[in-house]
């Protein structure tokens, strides 16, 4: 049985394989299988690296694994042997959409390929998730997420703002290429039901976090003949972040020309308010540095709750820092309800964030991320392949 059989999500009825691995694809699909899709995760028989990095209650079921592959079943296929690999061929012939982030070289050689697969399955939704875009000087390259962020451009940034190169501590390429991918599946899919035919998508992570860092930062450069700098100032300020209290830190937000004037006119600064260098977002922007070192020996003067409680009454943006670890006791996340607990069979609680989005009408019990090969028998057989033929999958 389909295990969304039952269920009402937005994607209910769309069978997607799934051949991707570590973070960028699997968050792809996890996106999807919120959604409703019926997700057949296809694995080498040791399995997604991620089923052993981090603690884990069962073996293959480690933490990282955990947070990106619930709602999907687990197919084990080793797709160097001719049985297997027909078994995935039967699969795609039956499916909405196919997924990989394996290397376009290696993909042609096993005959999964574009144009093989598109022509077995012509309304097949084909994702190829790479590193680097085809046609590219760094078509088929090897890629991760430090990599991606160290070329396209985000250790830089940090460097600028903090003086030494570093990769953000989260998985940014991986993550924010996979947003990328789930829309653009979801766009093939529709433009699919309006045309009748399948689609091929290429998802690179490169051009993905290039295009997502440079919507703000190519700045001066959306005017190539003016002469214009890139790299938008009050982000890379060294200045931009939290505010220095007399008891903690701050994250406060003036932004808009009525806010500064407001938040200056309340702590009896009207000379700061009238000044030519903070009276307008342009001034500020080309006195960043002055105005936030400025901003910080004024917060330095008062606690946390003052200005805390003084910006609510101004309708200034400003929060308290939350610690990773505060996040699960936010009153706001517990309110939503966006931590959720799922009980295994023997009772063990595993902890997770349901998909962010809420669609009014669709809704997926979220269930937990499938154990190495649980399904295989399933969904062979769900494809018409005989006893003996599974067996001999399974018991290789």
């Amino acid at each position: 049985m389909n295990m969304q059989e039952n269920e009402d999500g937005a994607l209910r009825g769309i069978k997607v394989i799934d051949l991707t691995t570590i973070i960028f694809g699997p968050y792809a699909s996890l996106i999807l299988a919120d959604y409703g899709a019926d997700v057949i995760k296809i694995e080498a028989p040791n399995g997604d690296s991620t089923r052993n990095t981090g603690p884990c209650i069962e073996k293959g079921l480690s933490t990282l694994f955990l947070g990106v592959n619930r709602n999907k079943r687990s197919v084990v296929l080793d797709l160097k042997r001719k049985n297997d690999l027909d078994a995935l061929y039967k699969l795609v012939a039956t499916a909405d959409v196919f997924m990989h982030s394996i290397r376009p070289q290696k993909m042609e050689k096993l005959g999964l390929d574009p144009k093989s697969l598109m022509k077995l399955n012509p309304k097949l939704v084909y994702a190829a998730l790479h590193g680097f875009g085809n046609g590219g000087s760094y078509a088929g390259q090897p890629a991760y997420d430090d990599t991606i962020q160290g070329l396209s451009g985000i250790a830089d940034l940090v460097g600028q703002q903090t003086g030494t190169p570093r990769y953000l501590p989260t998985i940014a390429a991986d993550k924010t290429s996979a947003l990328f991918a789930a829309h653009g599946i979801l766009a093939a899919i529709i433009k699919r039901q309006r045309t009748g035919q399948g689609q091929f998508v290429e998802i690179p992570m490169y051009e993905s976090m290039v295009s997502y860092l440079l919507v703000e930062h190519l700045y001066g450069h959306h005017l190539p003949e003016a002469n214009e700098q890139i790299g938008y100032p009050r982000v890379l300020s060294k200045w931009r972040k939290p505010y220095a209290t007399s008891d903690g830190y701050i994250c406060m937000m003036p932004y808009t020309d009525a806010h500064w004037k407001k938040f200056f006119s309340a702590i009896g600064r009207k000379d700061l308010a009238d000044a030519d260098d903070f009276k307008t977002i342009s001034a500020r922007t080309s006195n960043i540095d002055k105005l936030y070192e400025l901003t910080e020996s004024i917060t330095k003067q008062e606690t946390n709750k003052f200005w805390l409680e003084l910006c609510h009454k101004l309708e200034i943006p400003v929060t308290p820092i939350n610690s990773i670890k505060d996040l699960e006791q936010d009153r706001h996340l517990q309110d939503v309800g966006l931590f959720i607990d799922i009980k295994d069979e023997q009772s063990n609680k595993y902890t997770f964030t349901r998909n962010p989005v809420l669609i009014k009408g669709s809704s997926v019990k979220a269930k937990l991320p499938p154990k190495l090969g649980e399904h295989t028998a399933e969904v062979l057989r769900d494809i018409g392949l005989s006893k003996e033929e599974i067996d001999s999958i399974i018991n290789r």
